[in-house]
């Protein structure tokens, strides 16, 4: 079911709340388009990832896409859910397991797309608050937020860590020269045990990620994992998403193969300026053999996106040390809370638990720094 929603901008465009999945799907070729005409688009807000998303995750009848149409072309688009728990609040599609979330605008028309798609927005929202979280800087739903008439805040989400979109031997020149060298002795390491990458074809993909999850379960059997990854539903969505990514440019899926045997599998999805390493499977024998899997996907990956047009080259959500000692710049996502007059009390309420929970992250931060500091000055 579409409707359209009375906006007080004075344009051609026309804002709609459409809430039937049928639609969502028939969607796919206006998406696609808008979506290349949005610089700020990240993979994870493709077509492709949000419906499938939402055919593996979304609740029926919960589905809130606020479209802004000029006559058949769609110039913005946010991708919401309702969700009643906590709290009432319209929440963007992906989530938890997109790194970013955004609304689409049309750059040409950036302007008053956005004025139409905030008006379509606080219409929609009526009793509930708007919470998009894992908004990463230079988003286009920031130009949402500054038009937003009502009740705002801004908190701090995830840490990000982002790489420039370059190849590997210009990524060394960030590092010290020992550390650099360490590194080209692992690629060295990486060559002589025969280790080579392959680009598998759309016709591949679905074989391809079988192998890759199956490896991961491998990689983290006997530690801890995310266990969504091991869900069927899961892995319907990355069948259902990534083929057709592939297919249009919008991700790689990449083997590393030692002759005839795979031993590694790894999902790069790409935008117009952003690549990111989303997930990928590794045999444990690649360890036994001193193979640096880390740097080895790192290379391959540098390798796709170095001579193109991305601009960053994202190591994603998380700043794990393997990832640190590649010098990357910290980027932190926010969360930006929107609210009417009517729903102000809960936005209140969510923002004193977010930076209540931040304030508890950086404590034990501080906590584990000092004990490291105070475990070392004892040795």
């Amino acid at each position: 079911m579409t409707s359209t929603l009375h906006t007080g901008v004075s344009t051609t465009l026309r804002a709609e709340l459409c809430t039937d999945e049928g639609e969502f799907g028939e969607l796919a070729e206006a998406w696609d388009r808008l979506y290349r005409r949005c610089g700020a688009a990240t993979p994870f807000q493709n077509h492709a990832w949000l419906h499938s998303w939402w055919l593996s995750y979304g609740t029926p009848g919960r589905l809130r896409l606020v479209v802004v149409r000029d006559g058949a072309e769609l110039r913005a688009v946010a991708p919401l859910m309702l969700v009643r728990r906590p709290l009432p609040a319209l929440v963007p599609l992906g989530c938890p397991i997109s790194d970013f979330a955004d609304v689409i605008v049309d750059d040409e028309y950036a302007e008053q797309a956005s004025a139409a798609l905030a008006e379509g927005l606080s219409a929609a929202a009526r009793t509930a608050l708007i919470d998009f979280r894992e908004v990463r800087p230079g988003a286009a739903v920031e130009r949402i937020y500054d038009y937003w008439r009502g009740p705002r805040r801004k908190v701090a989400d995830s840490v990000c860590l982002e790489l420039p979109a370059q190849p590997m031997d210009e990524l060394l020149k960030r590092l010290p020269n020992s550390r650099a060298q360490r590194v080209r002795a692992k690629l060295r390491k990486l060559g002589d045990l025969g280790i080579e990458p392959r680009a598998v074809r759309a016709d591949e993909v679905d074989a391809a990620l079988r192998t890759m999850l199956e490896l991961h379960r491998l990689q983290w059997q006997d530690r801890k994992v995310t266990t969504e990854h091991m869900r069927p539903r899961f892995s319907e969505h990355l069948a259902r998403s990534v083929g057709p990514m592939v297919r249009s440019g919008d991700a790689v899926v990449t083997e590393f193969r030692l002759g005839d045997d795979v031993l590694a599998v790894d999902v790069t999805l790409l935008s117009r300026k952003l690549a990111g390493g989303y997930l990928y499977g590794a045999h444990p024998h690649l360890r036994e053999r001193k193979a640096d899997v880390a740097t080895m996907l790192l290379n391959a990956c540098a390798a796709q996106v170095g001579s193109g047009a991305h601009q960053v080259l994202s190591l994603l959500r998380g700043a794990e040390p393997y990832k640190l000692r590649w010098r990357p710049d910290t980027v932190v996502n926010q969360r930006l809370l929107l609210a009417r007059r009517r729903t102000a009390p809960i936005l209140s309420a969510v923002a004193c638990d977010a930076a209540a929970r931040c304030r508890g992250k950086e404590l034990v931060r501080r906590w584990r720094a000092r004990k490291e500091r105070d475990a070392g000055g004892g040795g």
